[in-house]
Protein backbone atom coordinates (compact mmCIF):
# COMPACT_ATOMS: atom_id res chain seq x y z
CA UNK A 1 0.00 0.00 0.00
CA UNK A 2 1.23 3.18 -0.93
CA UNK A 3 2.04 5.70 2.34
CA UNK A 4 -0.22 8.73 3.01
CA UNK A 5 1.04 12.04 3.71
CA UNK A 6 -0.79 15.20 4.75
CA UNK A 7 0.93 18.11 3.58
CA UNK A 8 0.89 22.20 4.35
CA UNK A 9 0.98 24.88 2.01
CA UNK A 10 2.33 27.08 4.53
CA UNK A 11 5.42 24.54 4.92
CA UNK A 12 5.93 24.05 0.78
CA UNK A 13 8.39 23.87 -0.97
CA UNK A 14 10.49 22.23 1.66
CA UNK A 15 9.71 18.29 1.77
CA UNK A 16 7.31 17.41 4.73
CA UNK A 17 4.90 15.30 5.84
CA UNK A 18 2.14 13.83 8.85
CA UNK A 19 2.42 10.36 7.73
CA UNK A 20 -0.84 8.42 8.59
CA UNK A 21 -0.60 4.65 9.72
CA UNK A 22 -1.40 3.92 5.79
CA UNK A 23 1.36 2.28 3.82
CA UNK A 24 3.44 0.56 6.50
CA UNK A 25 4.80 -3.25 7.00
CA UNK A 26 3.33 -3.51 10.66
CA UNK A 27 0.50 -6.20 11.29
CA UNK A 28 -2.13 -6.85 14.16
CA UNK A 29 -2.72 -3.95 16.77
CA UNK A 30 0.21 -1.80 14.69
CA UNK A 31 -0.97 -2.30 11.51
CA UNK A 32 0.18 -0.17 9.08
CA UNK A 33 3.03 2.37 9.31
CA UNK A 34 4.19 1.92 13.27
CA UNK A 35 7.22 3.89 13.34
CA UNK A 36 7.41 3.73 17.13
CA UNK A 37 10.79 2.15 18.42
CA UNK A 38 9.53 2.63 21.80
CA UNK A 39 6.46 0.31 21.19
CA UNK A 40 6.02 -3.46 21.67
CA UNK A 41 6.44 -3.60 17.92
CA UNK A 42 8.95 -6.29 16.21
CA UNK A 43 12.20 -4.16 15.75
CA UNK A 44 12.95 -5.17 12.92
CA UNK A 45 9.04 -4.27 11.24
CA UNK A 46 9.85 -0.65 12.79
CA UNK A 47 12.97 -0.16 11.64
CA UNK A 48 11.09 -0.59 7.70
CA UNK A 49 8.64 1.43 8.59
CA UNK A 50 11.19 4.33 9.52
CA UNK A 51 13.23 3.41 5.70
CA UNK A 52 10.22 4.08 4.00
CA UNK A 53 9.39 7.31 5.48
CA UNK A 54 12.80 8.40 5.06
CA UNK A 55 13.09 6.57 1.66
CA UNK A 56 9.80 9.31 0.93
CA UNK A 57 11.73 12.03 1.83
CA UNK A 58 14.58 11.25 -0.42
CA UNK A 59 17.24 10.88 2.56
CA UNK A 60 18.88 7.67 4.22
CA UNK A 61 17.30 6.02 7.39
CA UNK A 62 20.40 7.55 9.57
CA UNK A 63 19.54 11.15 8.56
CA UNK A 64 15.79 10.72 9.98
CA UNK A 65 16.29 12.59 13.53
CA UNK A 66 14.30 11.94 16.69
CA UNK A 67 14.68 12.42 20.45
CA UNK A 68 13.55 10.19 23.32
CA UNK A 69 10.36 11.98 24.22
CA UNK A 70 9.27 12.78 27.39
CA UNK A 71 6.08 15.61 27.91
CA UNK A 72 8.65 18.11 28.52
CA UNK A 73 9.74 21.52 27.39
CA UNK A 74 13.49 20.85 26.42
CA UNK A 75 14.73 21.71 22.78
CA UNK A 76 17.72 20.41 21.14
CA UNK A 77 19.31 21.50 18.57
CA UNK A 78 21.24 19.27 15.59
CA UNK A 79 23.54 19.73 12.69
CA UNK A 80 24.36 16.28 12.39
CA UNK A 81 23.21 12.63 12.52
CA UNK A 82 22.69 11.12 16.08
CA UNK A 83 23.59 8.11 17.43
CA UNK A 84 21.63 8.36 20.98
CA UNK A 85 18.48 10.19 21.10
CA UNK A 86 18.49 12.71 23.91
CA UNK A 87 15.69 13.33 26.02
CA UNK A 88 13.69 16.28 24.73
CA UNK A 89 10.03 16.90 22.91
CA UNK A 90 11.68 18.91 19.84
CA UNK A 91 14.16 19.81 17.78
CA UNK A 92 15.80 22.76 15.15
CA UNK A 93 18.19 22.71 12.65
CA UNK A 94 19.38 25.02 9.64
CA UNK A 95 21.61 21.80 8.48
CA UNK A 96 20.72 20.80 4.75
CA UNK A 97 20.16 17.21 4.48
CA UNK A 98 18.77 16.43 7.95
CA UNK A 99 15.29 15.25 8.67
CA UNK A 100 13.60 16.18 11.81
CA UNK A 101 11.06 13.94 13.18
CA UNK A 102 8.88 13.33 16.05
CA UNK A 103 6.18 10.08 17.15
CA UNK A 104 2.63 10.85 18.35
CA UNK A 105 -0.62 9.16 19.28
CA UNK A 106 -3.26 11.57 20.09
CA UNK A 107 -0.70 14.36 21.33
CA UNK A 108 -0.09 17.26 18.49
CA UNK A 109 3.06 17.23 16.30
CA UNK A 110 3.70 20.35 15.53
CA UNK A 111 6.49 20.90 12.29
CA UNK A 112 7.80 24.92 11.99
CA UNK A 113 9.73 26.60 8.91
CA UNK A 114 11.45 30.48 8.15
CA UNK A 115 12.33 29.53 4.52
CA UNK A 116 14.26 32.43 4.09
CA UNK A 117 16.71 31.87 6.81
CA UNK A 118 16.38 28.17 6.26
CA UNK A 119 15.69 27.27 9.78
CA UNK A 120 13.18 24.02 10.45
CA UNK A 121 11.54 22.51 13.64
CA UNK A 122 9.76 19.53 15.18
CA UNK A 123 7.82 19.42 18.23
CA UNK A 124 5.96 17.24 20.06
CA UNK A 125 3.35 19.12 22.20
CA UNK A 126 0.81 17.24 24.84
CA UNK A 127 -0.93 19.04 27.12
CA UNK A 128 1.84 18.97 29.89
CA UNK A 129 4.58 20.18 27.15
CA UNK A 130 2.42 22.84 25.37
CA UNK A 131 1.05 24.32 29.51
CA UNK A 132 4.82 24.19 30.14
CA UNK A 133 5.94 25.85 26.83
CA UNK A 134 7.34 23.90 24.14
CA UNK A 135 6.25 25.46 21.41
CA UNK A 136 7.48 29.20 22.54
CA UNK A 137 10.90 27.26 23.15
CA UNK A 138 10.85 25.93 19.81
CA UNK A 139 10.49 29.10 18.64
CA UNK A 140 13.46 30.79 20.73
CA UNK A 141 15.51 27.86 19.33
CA UNK A 142 14.97 28.47 16.16
CA UNK A 143 15.53 32.32 16.12
CA UNK A 144 18.67 31.38 17.99
CA UNK A 145 19.73 29.90 14.65
CA UNK A 146 19.00 32.64 12.65
CA UNK A 147 14.72 32.58 12.05
CA UNK A 148 12.66 35.01 12.34
CA UNK A 149 9.29 34.71 14.53
CA UNK A 150 7.20 36.78 12.49
CA UNK A 151 8.77 34.66 9.34
CA UNK A 152 7.37 31.87 10.51
CA UNK A 153 5.10 29.11 9.51
CA UNK A 154 4.02 26.42 12.33
CA UNK A 155 1.52 23.34 11.30
CA UNK A 156 -0.27 20.94 13.83
CA UNK A 157 -0.86 18.05 12.27
CA UNK A 158 -3.24 15.45 13.20
CA UNK A 159 -4.43 14.83 17.02
CA UNK A 160 -6.69 14.54 19.55
CA UNK A 161 -10.23 16.83 18.94
CA UNK A 162 -11.98 18.48 21.37
CA UNK A 163 -15.37 15.86 21.28
CA UNK A 164 -12.93 13.15 21.70
CA UNK A 165 -10.49 14.49 25.07
CA UNK A 166 -12.33 13.84 27.89
CA UNK A 167 -10.77 15.26 31.24
CA UNK A 168 -11.27 16.02 34.95
CA UNK A 169 -11.83 18.80 36.85
CA UNK A 170 -8.26 18.65 37.94
CA UNK A 171 -6.88 19.19 34.23
CA UNK A 172 -8.98 21.95 34.08
CA UNK A 173 -7.91 23.82 37.17
CA UNK A 174 -3.76 23.29 36.04
CA UNK A 175 -4.85 25.44 32.70
CA UNK A 176 -6.80 27.81 34.75
CA UNK A 177 -3.81 28.57 37.42
CA UNK A 178 -1.92 29.51 33.70
CA UNK A 179 -4.38 31.90 32.96
CA UNK A 180 -8.09 32.21 33.76
CA UNK A 181 -8.81 32.85 29.92
CA UNK A 182 -7.78 28.99 29.49
CA UNK A 183 -11.81 28.05 30.13
CA UNK A 184 -12.29 29.07 26.25
CA UNK A 185 -10.47 25.73 25.74
CA UNK A 186 -12.86 23.71 27.83
CA UNK A 187 -16.81 22.50 27.07
CA UNK A 188 -18.56 20.91 29.51
CA UNK A 189 -19.21 17.12 29.47
CA UNK A 190 -20.94 14.71 31.32
CA UNK A 191 -21.21 15.31 35.43
CA UNK A 192 -17.72 16.61 36.20
CA UNK A 193 -16.19 16.10 33.22
CA UNK A 194 -15.14 18.40 30.32
CA UNK A 195 -13.70 18.45 26.74
CA UNK A 196 -10.07 20.17 25.98
CA UNK A 197 -9.76 21.38 23.10
CA UNK A 198 -5.82 20.84 22.50
CA UNK A 199 -5.01 22.17 19.09
CA UNK A 200 -6.93 25.28 19.86
CA UNK A 201 -4.71 25.65 22.63
CA UNK A 202 -1.68 24.77 20.74
CA UNK A 203 -2.76 27.49 18.20
CA UNK A 204 -3.00 30.30 21.09
CA UNK A 205 0.19 28.85 22.21
CA UNK A 206 2.21 29.58 18.67
CA UNK A 207 0.45 32.59 18.23
CA UNK A 208 1.56 33.93 21.62
CA UNK A 209 5.06 33.07 20.13
CA UNK A 210 4.54 35.90 17.52
CA UNK A 211 4.39 33.54 14.42
CA UNK A 212 3.75 35.01 11.40
CA UNK A 213 1.30 31.77 9.72
CA UNK A 214 0.11 28.94 12.48
CA UNK A 215 -2.64 26.47 11.19
CA UNK A 216 -4.34 22.89 12.41
CA UNK A 217 -4.89 20.32 9.21
CA UNK A 218 -7.94 19.50 11.20
CA UNK A 219 -7.47 15.90 11.33
CA UNK A 220 -8.85 13.73 14.98
CA UNK A 221 -6.62 10.59 15.33
CA UNK A 222 -9.17 9.12 17.96
CA UNK A 223 -12.08 9.31 15.29
CA UNK A 224 -10.23 8.47 12.38
CA UNK A 225 -8.91 4.40 12.81
CA UNK A 226 -8.28 3.53 9.41
CA UNK A 227 -5.62 6.57 9.34
CA UNK A 228 -4.72 7.24 12.49
CA UNK A 229 -2.92 5.47 15.73
CA UNK A 230 -4.62 6.91 19.08
CA UNK A 231 -3.42 6.08 22.61
CA UNK A 232 -6.80 7.07 23.72
CA UNK A 233 -9.11 5.15 21.84
CA UNK A 234 -6.29 1.93 22.45
CA UNK A 235 -6.74 2.38 25.89
CA UNK A 236 -10.87 2.42 25.62
CA UNK A 237 -10.52 -0.37 23.77
CA UNK A 238 -8.33 -2.54 26.06
CA UNK A 239 -5.59 -2.67 23.98
CA UNK A 240 -2.37 -4.00 25.32
CA UNK A 241 -0.28 -1.07 22.98
CA UNK A 242 -0.16 1.65 20.10
CA UNK A 243 1.27 2.52 17.23
CA UNK A 244 2.88 5.79 17.00
CA UNK A 245 2.52 8.18 14.28
CA UNK A 246 5.69 10.27 13.08
CA UNK A 247 5.94 14.03 11.60
CA UNK A 248 8.85 14.96 9.43
CA UNK A 249 10.29 18.07 8.02
CA UNK A 250 13.79 17.97 6.51
CA UNK A 251 16.02 21.15 4.82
Amino acid sequence: MTLEIITSDHLAPLRHGFFTRRGGASSGIFSGLNCGSGSSDQSEIVSINRARVAGAMELEPEALLGVHQSHTADVVMVDEPMTQKPRADALVTRTPGLALSILTADCQPVLFADHEAGVIGAAHAGWRGALDGILGETVDAMESLGAERGRISAVIGPTISQRCYEVGPEFLDAFLAEAPQNARFFANGEGDRYHFDLPGYGLKKLRDAGVGQAEWTHHCTYSDPERFYSYRRSTHNLEVDYGRLISVIRL
